[in-house]
């Protein structure tokens, strides 16, 4: 793979821990999450789906890599369950970064070309 790749791979790994983080920490402030969410369930989501991004990246599987990135710009989902005036101004911000960074990664992907054998 191109060397962009890797960073972009990190920056959106450190958006997402931080977003992760951020709602694992003040789960009960987060509007309409679900109540069976719990704090080790966030991190334990975000282990599981960093695993794909670092399997992604060690395999060359540009499809791996899709599905990590996209599973960051499922972090939009927490404008679809309360509304954007519910959330504070740190929520938004780590939501933004994790969705942003995610774009990047997407796009950085595909930008790499064929990627498997």
């Amino acid at each position: 793979m191109r060397a962009p790749l890797l960073p972009v791979l990190l920056a959106y790994a450190a958006a997402s821990l931080f977003h992760h983080m951020h709602n694992a920490e003040f789960l009960d402030h987060y509007p309409n999450m679900p109540a069976w969410l719990s704090r080790t369930g966030v991190y334990g989501a975000w282990l599981g789906a960093t695993a794909v991004g670092i399997l992604g990246y060690w395999l060359r599987r540009r499809l791996l890599l899709a599905l990590y990135a996209c599973y960051g710009l499922a972090v939009l989902v927490h404008y679809a369950i309360a509304p954007v005036s519910a959330h504070t101004p740190m929520m938004h911000l780590t939501i933004v970064l994790e969705a942003a960074t995610a774009a990047a990664l997407l796009a950085a992907t595909f930008r790499t070309g064929r990627t498997s054998p």
